[in-house]
């Protein structure tokens, strides 16, 4: 039976999409007209073209098929059409949860983000999946977006359509090409674009092992359950202080009061609505950064067997991909990076 991955042309998609055909599943991506295809060069599957609007290409992308890795989402953290946001994550979920149920699809695992669950706490407990947040806690149409998602694959497992929900963190790695916001940092990073840092942190967790958590949730997790797929929570200083040595540059001393982040978040805003580009530093990611975004992720390495390996090369895998892939700017009498560094 035929096993249907959503997102198969974003980071964690891809991952999730060639680990199925690696384990000798025959797989079929929902892919729209107007994807950025280079992804899926050498990835042995069959393409559907449609999209989560589109009942049609849903019911036609369904067919024959077991499984279902809800991936796709749209993932920006500064939109000029948020209502954009709430169509595909919120609505289209939605619609794909029901098609796979008309189409009686045995299990889907549904992903969601860490962001629907890590909200500041006051306790010396970290988050974890039973923590329950609420819609005003969210920050920014994204997670208000994700937050709204998953109430709707909780639902659905409820009425009884076989959805599991995965949680993941910060993924990191190879292939994250548009990038991603954290893959943004890493860039910004080795760019020289960071000469300050502001005191947050985040949950890493290689973008291999956070595909695999998925295959194991589809395999053992429970239907209704969400399982954290993360790693290792560091904060932002100690993120760049282990990019440094693999980068050859040094990890910024000073640190930037929020007030200051804020400030120049909404100034960068200001300045993208008039000239049409997108914000560098988004609002909406300042505001995040003002707590970290810590968790505990044991239940899916109790249940699922889930086990993430170390953060250090996957930042090392990360960053050999960005400069194979020209994402880095070459400095006049710096070092290049070298396989060395960054195998």
């Amino acid at each position: 039976m035929t096993t249907l991955v959503t997102g198969a042309t974003g980071f964690l998609g891809n991952h999730v999409a060639r680990q199925l055909v690696a384990a000798g599943h025959p797989v079929r991506v929902l892919v729209r007209s107007s994807s950025n295809l280079a992804q899926l060069e050498g990835l042995n599957a069959e393409r559907v073209v449609g999209d989560l609007q589109d009942l049609g290409s849903l019911d036609r992308a369904m067919k024959g098929v077991r499984r279902v890795y809800h991936v796709a989402a749209d993932y920006r953290l500064w939109t000029r059409h948020p209502e954009e946001m709430y169509e595909s994550n919120v609505a289209g979920s939605k619609r794909l949860f029901e098609v796979a149920a008309q189409n009686g699809v045995e299990r889907i695992v549904y992903t969601s983000t860490v962001a629907t669950i890590v909200v500041p706490t006051h306790g010396p407990a970290l988050p974890d999946e039973e923590t329950r947040a609420t819609l005003d806690q969210m920050i920014g149409h994204y997670k208000r977006s994700k937050f709204l998602a998953e109430l709707e694959a909780i639902k659905a497992a409820a009425a009884g359509i076989p959805v599991v929900i995965v949680n993941p963190t910060a993924p990191v790695g190879p292939g994250d090409w548009k990038p991603t916001p954290t893959g943004r940092i890493i860039v910004d990073f080795l760019n020289g674009k960071m000469p300050a840092y502001v005191d947050t942190g985040l949950n890493l967790v290689a973008v291999e092992d956070c595909a695999a958590g998925h295959l194991l949730a589809a395999e053992k997790g429970r239907i209704g359950e969400r399982y954290i797929l993360g790693a290792r929570n560091m904060t932002l200083k100690e993120i760049l202080t282990a990019l440094a040595p693999i980068a050859g540059r040094p990890a910024p001393r000073v640190r930037l009061p929020h007030a200051v982040a804020l400030a120049a978040g909404y100034a960068d805003e200001f300045i993208a609505r008039l000239t049409g580009r997108d914000p560098q530093i988004p609002v909406e990611g300042v505001k995040m950064s003002r707590h970290r975004m810590f968790i505990e992720s044991d239940k899916a390495q109790r249940e699922l067997g889930y086990r993430p390996s170390a953060i250090e090369p996957a930042l090392e895998r990360a960053v050999r991909w960005y400069a194979q892939h020209g994402y880095i700017r070459r400095r006049s009498g710096a070092k290049r990076i070298t396989h060395a560094q960054a195998a």
